[in-house]
């Protein structure tokens, strides 16, 4: 038992960052994903690991050591214009994320308990916002990591189904390749909804958050902190298992949906919680109970860290005071734009717009947005005068370097591919 205690508190920023990226706008991707090309992407889960891992390990090492989210960080020693337009593209696709995942929770949640999907939302919305706005940070942090382990409903889902694992080793291993468009389309999209902005403002900022927490840093932006060799290497353990748990995730939701809904021809999956009931005849009520089950614990955790996130940036772009840590009186832009991103997020499922419609083409955005930011990190992180002796390794700008080019290849064939027809 203490063994697992021990574990549990090693757990930080990193692992609730890589869970949370599984949430249920990523699960309608990742289940479009299977129900369209069966194993085809599920390349793109193994591919994808180590470079999540070292943008994020990235992200998490300027927060710790200089104290400042990324923001602060672009604001105080880069172009201006570069941060507004980052951050208003990442308020805009956090928001719409908002939206979808607050309905698909509600959708999932009506699956189960049959309660109208508007008292549903509401309820989900309302819990949401007290819990962002109330909740102190250490007991907030301590449910974040809780609900991360909904994710495993996804892991124990798919062995309950029969599944053809040398294939599914074959095409993880083995990449297949097409050119066509909706091929295209949908690896950028799997590539923003796995490598996305908002992760990297929301785990640097969370790891300073950390800092306050054990007293090692007064407020955000007050001081420089002491950072040992030893928690950096803590916080590299930490990204990293957080980062393989969401690319777990990814590899399995993808399984499970692949060998039922693409097995018998359902390809039109739109959103979580269709997977989730389309699963039903062909996976048995347990598969299909913990699908479900699963969007709801997995969008608690998502929700206010895709609100937190978007505060984070607009409020360090503008230079007010933020944080978890803070109570609402201290830092009232802070939590004002916090719940008007969930709020703003609720009417979004008021739209006459389909709301896959809306995630997909927002991760498709996300992928897009991404590589100039990964551009700045890389500079951040290589920046002696900003990161002192913690600059980045030779490995981690190769990497960084790679998923930058691949990532603007992907949106660069995507545009010339829409442009042409």
């Amino acid at each position: 038992m203490r063994k697992i205690q021990s574990f549990f508190k090693k757990l930080g920023p990193g692992f609730i960052t890589g869970a949370s990226d599984d949430d249920p706008s990523g699960i309608a991707t990742y289940s479009q994903t299977g129900a369209i090309f069966g194993y085809q992407q599920l390349w793109v889960a193994l591919f994808s690991f180590p470079f999540m891992t070292v943008v994020q390990e990235m992200c998490g090492r300027i927060g710790m050591v200089t104290g400042k989210g990324i923001a602060v960080i672009v604001r105080e020693n880069y172009a201006r214009p570069v941060l507004y337009i980052a951050v208003f593209l990442l308020a805009l696709a956090n928001i719409i994320n908002i939206g979808a995942d607050l309905g698909a929770m509600a959708s999932s949640a009506r699956l189960v308990i049959g309660m109208p999907f508007e008292f549903l939302l509401l309820i989900l919305t309302g819990i949401t916002l007290l819990l962002e706005i109330f909740v102190p940070y250490p007991a907030y942090a301590r449910f974040l990591k809780f609900l991360a382990f909904s994710l495993l409903a996804y892991v124990i889902a798919a062995f309950i189904i029969k599944e053809d694992w040398t294939k599914i080793a074959v095409s993880t291993i083995i990449p297949y390749f097409s050119t066509s468009q909706e091929y295209l389309l949908n690896i950028v999209a799997l590539l923003g909804t796995t490598i996305s902005p908002y992760l990297f403002f929301w785990q640097a900022d969370e790891e300073i958050e950390e800092e306050i927490e054990g007293n090692k840093l007064r407020a955000m932006g007050k001081g420089v902190p002491k950072v040992r060799n030893g928690d950096i290497r803590e916080m590299r353990f930490d990204t990293t298992l957080g980062m393989f748990f969401s690319n777990l995730i990814t590899f399995f939701i993808i399984v499970t949906v692949a060998s039922t809904l693409h097995l018998h021809n359902i390809t039109d999956i739109q959103t979580a919680d269709q997977a989730a009931s389309a699963l039903k005849p062909f996976a048995g009520e347990f598969a299909f109970l913990l699908f479900a089950l699963g969007i709801v614990g997995t969008g608690l955790l998502a929700v206010p860290i895709l609100a937190g996130s978007a505060s984070y940036a607009i409020s360090e772009t503008f230079n007010w005071k933020v944080g978890l840590g803070k109570k609402f009186t201290k830092a009232p832009g802070f939590y004002a734009i916090l719940a008007a991103a969930t709020l703003i997020g609720l009417f979004v499922n008021f739209v006459q717009i389909k709301p896959f419609q809306m995630l997909y083409y927002t991760a498709v955005l996300n992928g897009i947005v991404a590589p100039p930011l990964l551009i700045l990190i890389m500079l951040i992180g290589n920046n002696k005068k900003i990161m002192g002796e913690h600059t980045n390794s030779l490995p981690s700008n190769i990497l960084e370097i790679i998923i930058t080019l691949v990532m603007s290849i992907a949106a660069i064939a995507l545009i010339f591919n829409l442009w042409k027809r």
